[in-house]
């Protein structure tokens, strides 16, 4: 795994992203839909793991899922399990919060 760096700071990640709003992040050739909710930033795979749309463009719920725009599957932004088990998990990637920045596990 190789950590890269996202953000000098948490408060910096607070400013440039949206609260629960999806971002898409392209990190090494790998598309990741970023979210950040209160303290903390959560990264899945893009790519809904039923038909293939982009998660950055869906919605997050009480949940703490993402859900998708396209069939509204929904899956945990920790875990990246979708909800009701009718596909695959998400991939999910590591997020740590170090004093001299935000940081990504690819």
């Amino acid at each position: 795994m190789v950590w890269v760096k996202l953000f000098h700071s948490l408060s910096e990640a607070k400013d440039r992203l949206a609260e629960s709003r999806p971002q898409l992040l392209e990190v090494s050739n790998v598309r990741i839909c970023l979210v950040l909710r209160g303290d903390q930033l959560f990264a899945v795979s893009n790519k809904c793991t039923h038909n293939g749309e982009s998660l950055s463009k869906g919605k997050v719920n009480f949940a703490n899922e993402i859900v998708c725009p396209w069939h509204g599957y929904q899956f945990n932004l920790k875990t990246g399990r979708e909800y009701q088990q009718r596909s695959s998990d998400l991939e999910t990637f590591p997020i740590k919060i170090e004093t001299d920045g935000v940081y990504i596990g690819i």
